[in-house]
């Protein structure tokens, strides 16, 4: 396994666990320094976590900045810090080096999203530039993988999907867009008889919503309270601006 493989599974296992941590790049370098640009290491409040950034003095002196960045709270989610490894870190060598800093929080908004499709990829592509932690259920392993690559996104194998209700945290947003009505019945009907939750919403037109609330209400859901369409009405009917209408809507409930 790359290096670069092993920080990024130390960053998914934090963000699972909702550890706060920092991830240190060499940005770059002057002169005799003691590791390539690019090189990663993962501060965590405990010290160095995984990687390196060459150790010694200025890795002392990165996780010291480090610790320091998720002792303080700061808003600020990174920033580039330069040193002169003789006059800064008091090394031998003559070197400068620049290093990111990049602090990452445990998001506390949950997604979580029934069906990987194409709607579904889209979405996911949008959500993984804000701050929440999204989870993927589907029964289609190979639809799975096709998700974007980002630390906040987990997959999850299930079957039936209805039973992946019970992991959802509370006070998630949940968005129902599996394969088609016969799918997404089973997961609203467990969702309405056992949980609550800000945001419930299902893809699809104001017709299966009539027929989905029909079917809920003979399955014993007196009100069947969901949302479908769902979306802000705005953009084309393509999975990229629909995407983007459903983040806009959750933006919108979930509001400052």
């Amino acid at each position: 396994m790359s290096q670069t493989s092993k920080i990024f599974q130390a960053m998914r296992r934090f963000d699972e666990a909702g550890e706060a941590f920092v991830c240190v790049t060499l940005a770059a370098a002057k002169g005799s320094v003691p590791q390539e640009i690019g090189a990663k290491m993962l501060v965590t409040e405990n010290g160095r976590a995984c990687g390196t950034i060459g150790g010694g003095r200025v890795e002392e002196a990165a996780i010291k900045h480090a610790r320091a960045l998720l002792a303080s709270k700061a808003e600020a989610p990174c920033g580039l810090i330069e040193w002169n490894l003789q006059k800064d870190i008091g090394m031998t060598c003559g070197g400068v080096v620049t290093f990111f800093f990049e602090v990452f929080r445990p998001a506390s908004w949950h997604i979580a999203i029934f069906g990987a499709g194409h709607v579904s990829q889209a979405l996911v592509r949008t959500l993984a530039s804000l701050s929440c932690r999204v989870t993927v259920f589907d029964t289609r392993p190979e639809m799975l993988s096709a998700l974007p690559e980002a630390i906040q996104v987990r997959r999850r194998v299930i079957e039936p999907l209805e039973n992946a209700v019970d992991e959802i945290p509370e006070g998630a947003f949940v968005a129902v867009m599996t394969q088609g009505h016969r799918t997404d019945k089973p997961v609203l009907e467990r969702i309405l008889k056992t949980r609550q939750f800000p945001y419930l919403g299902v893809i699809g037109s104001a017709s299966k919503a009539a027929v989905l609330r029909r079917e809920l209400r003979e399955s014993g859901i007196a009100e069947p309270a969901f949302r479908c369409p769902i979306g802000l009405p705005l953009g084309k009917d393509t999975p990229e601006e629909i995407a983007i209408s459903i983040a806009a809507e959750m933006l919108q409930v979930r509001g400052t």
